[in-house]
């Protein structure tokens, strides 16, 4: 089921997958997991396993549908190469992004080990773009396992932010989204911490997205970063592509 999205950096949700499990500190308070179990006790059908991982074969259709062109996350309330997802199901999801290119399709692990085991045995067309999150110096061997991949556009997540990042290898990276953590328990983000990555990504002229602040109401701090809004996308030669 698609979803118009409030993420920042994309149009629409689409979950073919449900359901995922933590594996590092910025799983701790998942915003996914407080949702499923929300829509669970709602009596929701395709949240009847809670955050358990289900695959949702019905939904694969779903961007045929879809006329209009449309940034797309895929699996926001998943992971799509979560170790109890079959390799041939996610040769599906991807076997439906390549048969709609007029999406952009945004996807986003922390199972980088995974990604790139099965990379070779995925198409990866123009239009899917795949990404790690990062949120503190003890993965960031997350990056170098996506620098393996052959994805057109390579992007960092680092969100939550829950630490400095201050030697980033962007050397194969085309893009880097950065927002503090939301919602119950929200852990503090340092503006320090942000600037820093910004100066990384001016260097390595690597388009910069600011997504948040963060905070337990995201809507009260904001997204102004340095008295501006940062809404930098890559573009196919990966140079800057301002949007807002």
């Amino acid at each position: 089921m698609a979803t118009e999205s409030h993420i920042e950096w994309t149009d629409t949700t689409w979950n073919p997958v449900t359901g995922c499990s933590k594996i590092s500190p910025g799983c701790k308070n998942c915003y996914a997991e407080r949702l499923a179990h929300r829509l669970q006790a709602m009596g929701q059908y395709r949240y009847r396993n809670g955050f358990d991982v289900t695959l949702h074969e019905r939904s694969l259709a779903e961007p045929f549908g879809w006329k209009k062109p449309r940034k797309v996350f895929v699996n926001s309330m998943s992971d799509l190469f979560h170790e109890e997802i079959p390799l041939n199901y996610i040769q599906r999801v991807f076997e439906v992004m390549a048969a709609t290119p007029r999406h952009t399709f945004q996807i986003l692990t922390k199972r980088s080990k995974r990604l790139r085991e099965v990379a070779s045995q995925l198409p990866w067309p123009s239009n899917v773009w795949m990404g790690v999150s990062v949120e503190n110096t003890d993965v960031l061997s997350r990056i170098t396992d996506l620098e393996a991949v052959s994805a057109a556009v390579r992007f960092l997540s680092c969100e939550p932010l829950l630490g400095p990042l201050s030697n980033l290898p962007l050397a194969y990276i085309h893009w880097v989204i950065v927002g503090g953590e939301s919602g119950p328990g929200a852990r503090r983000m340092e503006p320090s911490w942000v600037d820093e990555i910004l100066r990384q990504c001016r260097t390595a002229n690597v388009p910069f997205f600011f997504k948040q602040w963060g905070g337990v109401r995201k809507s009260r701090t904001g997204r102004m970063l340095n008295g501006r809004t940062y809404d930098e996308y890559p573009d196919k030669t990966n140079a800057l592509l301002v949007t807002g």
